[in-house]
């Protein structure tokens, strides 16, 4: 499969970009500055654009299977989310490429809350409060959207980098949590998911979620 990658230098990007690397495929990373050292394996090729530039988009992804997204703003740029959003579904309409996003976990429902979602859940950190309202406003541009194979996954609460176990589980629309009400995921095993997603679709135009 050959697959573009958005975010490719970040923290999920990277995994998600070792994790297609190890399986076979094909993958070219996206960066607005290619003069910037970016880490990446000298096995991926490098394109130069921005997700927020429809064109960009369309030009890149020509020729590829897939397009992952795993793009994150900086703090206070939280609106730059939705405007890339808006370039990616505007740029795969009508190319016939799938595309998968890696969201946030705000927007998935509390379990026993009787439909709270987490955003809005007593105690929930203000300090990430603007990027889960973004990646709230995010989903709801896919869900509207009608024109690209879209897929949206929505790790657990908390994702950091860790251990590659192959072991978790799938939801779709409610916080998965463990017999302790503990929700996490390490960035490894949500690339697995992710991957899982891409060779095997299972939710087509929806939104799951990944947790232990």
């Amino acid at each position: 499969m050959r697959i573009t990658v958005f975010g490719a230098t970040g923290n999920v990007g990277s995994r998600v970009v070792a994790e297609a690397l190890a399986r076979g495929h094909e993958v070219t990373a996206v960066v607005r500055d290619p003069a910037k050292p970016h880490g990446l394996p000298s096995t991926v090729a490098l394109a130069v654009g921005d997700a927020r530039d429809p064109g960009d988009v369309t030009r890149i992804a020509a020729g590829h299977d897939l397009v992952i997204t795993a793009t994150r703003p900086a703090p206070g740029s939280e609106h730059e989310l939705t405007a890339a959003t808006r370039g990616l579904l505007d740029g795969l309409a009508g190319t016939g490429v799938r595309l998968i996003a890696v969201g946030g976990a705000g927007s998935l429902t509390v379990p026993g809350s009787e439909g709270t979602v987490l955003v809005e859940s007593p105690g929930f950190p203000d300090e990430i409060r603007p990027i889960a309202l973004a990646c709230g406003e995010q989903l709801d541009l896919y869900r509207a959207d009608g024109k690209v194979d879209w897929t949206y996954l929505s790790p657990a609460a908390l994702l950091e980098p860790g251990v590659r176990t192959g072991r978790f589980r799938l939801g779709l629309d409610e916080l998965l949590v463990d017999a302790e009400g503990n929700s996490a995921i390490s960035m490894e095993d949500l690339a697995i998911a992710l991957l899982d997603e891409a060779e095997s679709p299972a939710h087509r135009r929806a939104r799951f979620t990944v947790g232990y």
